[in-house]
């Protein structure tokens, strides 16, 4: 059995995240260029307020183009604001549960209401090889 480790143990701190005034290109470019499929949108103060994804961008890519909109315009108005979270203190058997219960890739990390870092199935895969490898 797993001992218990929370998550902020192995979350990912060095976040690509965005604003709701992060221009929408300049965001696809982001995602482009790191490799990701979605970033944590947080406001002035680091509080969570959704999250943009490559879902995100693309609707908003075929909004514009159906309504024969110029392209472009802010994460604010594109981006997803129902988001699931995990709490900073959250064992990892609770995370593994969360992304196998609910079929998700990877949680915000909160403490307080502010987003502190984000876990990843890998993430939890690595705490496990961690495990075994210290027996």
């Amino acid at each position: 059995m797993l001992r218990s480790v929370k998550a902020q143990d192995y979350m990912c701190e060095d976040l690509i995240t965005f604003t709701p005034e992060t221009d929408l290109f300049e965001a696809i470019n982001k995602l482009l260029e790191y490799r990701i499929t979605g970033a944590p949108v947080v406001d002035k103060d680091g509080n969570l307020i959704g999250l943009m994804s490559e879902v995100d961008c693309l609707k908003a890519i075929l909004t514009l183009t159906y309504h024969e909109e110029e392209m472009g315009g802010r994460v604010g108005t594109y981006m997803s604001d129902e988001v699931y979270t995990i709490n900073h203190d959250a064992d990892i058997i609770k995370v593994a549960e969360e992304f196998i219960n609910n079929k998700r890739r990877r949680l915000p990390v909160v403490k307080d209401g502010k987003l502190i870092g984000q876990i990843s199935r890998r993430d939890v895969l690595r705490a496990v090889e961690q495990f075994a490898q210290d027996g």
